[in-house]
Order: C-alpha cells, then structure tokens, then sequence
C-alpha cells in the first residue's frame, strides 16, 4: 500500500469515498458537496481542508480528510473530519497507516493535538481508536446549522 498526500485529480474518489461512508453511517441522503465544491475549497486561495490517501493496487482505497480547528484552551487543533477505508480493504492495515500519517502530521505541524467523532454504534471504529489510548467525551453534545 501507498500512503501520499491527495490531490486534485484525486477528488472524485474521494467524494466515491465519502458516499460509501455515508451509505455505512445510514445517511447517504445527507451528502450534498460537489467535486466543483472541493477543488474550490480545498485547492483555492482559501484552502479549508486538506487530505491523505491509500492506494492498493493503482487504486485509492482509503482516505483521512482533516481541517485545522483553534480551541482556546488548547491552541492549535488538527481535526480528523473522515477515516475512510473502503470495505474491501480493512482489516488490511489501509486505516492505520492514515491514522498514524494524521497523527504525525498534526505533531509536525505544531498542533496540541487531534480531534474526530466517532459513532456511538461503530464498534469496530472506537476499538481501534482504543489502541491509540484515545479519550472519548461523553458529556458533550454535537450542535450544527446547516446554511444549505
């Protein structure tokens, strides 16, 4: 396997990727973004997000896309927004390798640390996180507004 920084051209696999995760977390209807979206905003002037890949055979099987957060308690935050591995694929090392590239890259960076959410019913996510020593918050509640 091939772990390297995405690209542009690598942005309809991507989205192919985030469909399948949706479709795996039952809310499939709640994917809206575009290819023309991504390029715009993750290799504009104003770049938002950035992203890692795994190739398997010539083929990108797996993908962490991440943005940068500031909390004010802890300063500089990396956020792991998606771990995705496609399913044909795990099991097979594809999701630690973008796991530990994330957690290296954040470090480089000088972040104080990285932040991701995880499904209360995946099961299999949170105990691989687990090897990682990771602290799951319990008390606090996700909140959002869509502008769409």
């Amino acid at each position: 396997m091939n772990l390297r920084k995405g690209t542009e051209a690598d942005l309809p696999r991507l989205l192919e990727l985030i469909r399948e995760l949706a479709i795996y977390e039952n809310a499939e209807d709640q994917v809206s973004n575009t290819i023309e979206r991504m390029k715009k905003e993750g290799f504009g002037p104003s770049a938002v997000f950035g992203f890692f890949v795994v190739e398997h055979q010539d083929e990108i099987v797996g993908a962490a896309v991440y943005y940068w957060r500031y909390s004010t308690w802890k300063g500089k935050r990396l956020y792991l927004e998606d771990l995705i591995v496609t399913e044909a694929v795990r099991g097979m090392g594809a999701g630690k390798m973008l796991f530990d590239k994330m957690l290296a890259f954040g470090k480089s960076e000088g972040a104080s640390g990285m932040m991701w959410q995880v499904l209360d019913w995946n099961e299999s996510a949170i105990n691989f996180y687990k090897k990682y020593n990771t602290s799951f918050d319990e008390e606090w509640l996700n909140c959002h507004i869509d502008f769409d």
